[in-house]
């Protein structure tokens, strides 16, 4: 591969994992630099990392995972990101598996399976998360929520803006990289058993999360959400003028507010579709020379 590594692990009150995770990353990867950011832990978790090897930067207060993983890629020197949590589920023997795909792909994603979810919920929340993605990103995705991944820093540096402070950043990541024509692979992977407590509640956060979810999709594709329930009212409304038609042979007011509406959120779809372009040109050319770049290698990579 010839490419220079980091390991970046965004940590909040992981004391009981980080230090294993670390020192099992020095022991079978002794040349990749490993960064932990400790996200203002309140427990011993930035002295654990320091004492396996690692490179600690501090938040001086807890302000999310997705603010943690933009620290750490900020202070990251290596070519190639790879980022996993700290809490003991992911397997850096699997970090190999990953990175021999990066040189192919932009984007490079552990996709665990439903027996590796933390419970049946979560799973089937997962799942729902999925197909919705799928949907949006006209791809098949097929773990939104993981955090194993990959990424050129090259390119993923070009996108850190749109990242949110929330355990929301998989999701950003893998529908932008989508939305910009990137590349993305899953590489199948199975995860362990966490050490210590989640920090996810599966009631409270999974609704919040879906909504997150709605938000982004609407961020990135508006027209695969508000096409839809513009058809929705309009067929609604179409339906409702055929049966006062039939009965009553009058077009009635609640046919005309019906109409109206599907005509309103398809125009507001057309609207939000047309700033999301044009926030997208401003990365584009960026994005192409990224993919050039790749194309370059792979074709050096075939003549040797």
């Amino acid at each position: 591969m010839g490419r220079s590594v980091s390991v970046v692990i965004p940590a909040y009150n992981e004391e009981a994992a980080i230090g294993i995770t670390v020192s099992r990353i020095r022991e079978l990867y002794p040349g990749f630099e490993v960064i932990v950011v400790d996200d203002g832990s309140t427990d011993n978790t930035a002295s654990e990392a320091q004492k396996a090897g690692a490179k600690v930067v501090r938040h001086p207060y807890n302000i999310g995972n997705g603010a943690a993983v933009k620290t750490g890629i900020r202070s990251a020197s290596g070519d190639l990101v790879v980022l996993m949590d700290g809490d003991g589920q992911h397997d850096p023997e699997d970090i190999r598996r990953l990175l021999a795909e990066a040189d192919d792909y932009d984007l490079v994603v552990g996709a665990r399976s439903c027996d590796s979810q933390a419970s049946l919920g979560r799973c089937i929340a997962n799942w729902c998360y999925n197909k919705l993605a799928t949907y949006v990103g006209k791809f098949q995705v097929e773990d939104l929520t993981s955090g194993f991944r990959v990424f050129k820093r090259k390119t993923v540096m070009k996108y850190l803006y749109l990242f949110p402070n929330t355990f929301s950043y998989p999701t950003t990541s893998t529908l932008a990289y989508l939305r910009s024509g990137l590349t993305i692979k899953y590489v199948p992977i199975k995860a362990k058993k966490r050490m210590g407590k989640s920090k996810i509640r599966i009631f409270r956060d999974g609704i919040l999360f879906f909504i997150i979810i709605l938000k982004i999709a609407t961020f990135f594709s508006p027209l695969r959400i508000f096409l839809p329930l513009s058809a929705f009212f309009f067929l609604l409304g179409s339906g409702y003028y055929c049966y006062t038609f039939i009965e009553y042979h009058k077009f009635k007011n609640m046919s005309a507010l019906l109409l109206s509406v599907s005509i309103m959120i398809f125009l507001m779809g057309l609207i939000s579709e047309q700033i999301t372009q044009m926030r997208y040109d401003r990365v584009e050319s960026d994005c192409s020379l990224c993919i050039l770049d790749r194309n370059r290698q792979t074709s050096a990579s075939g003549e040797e």
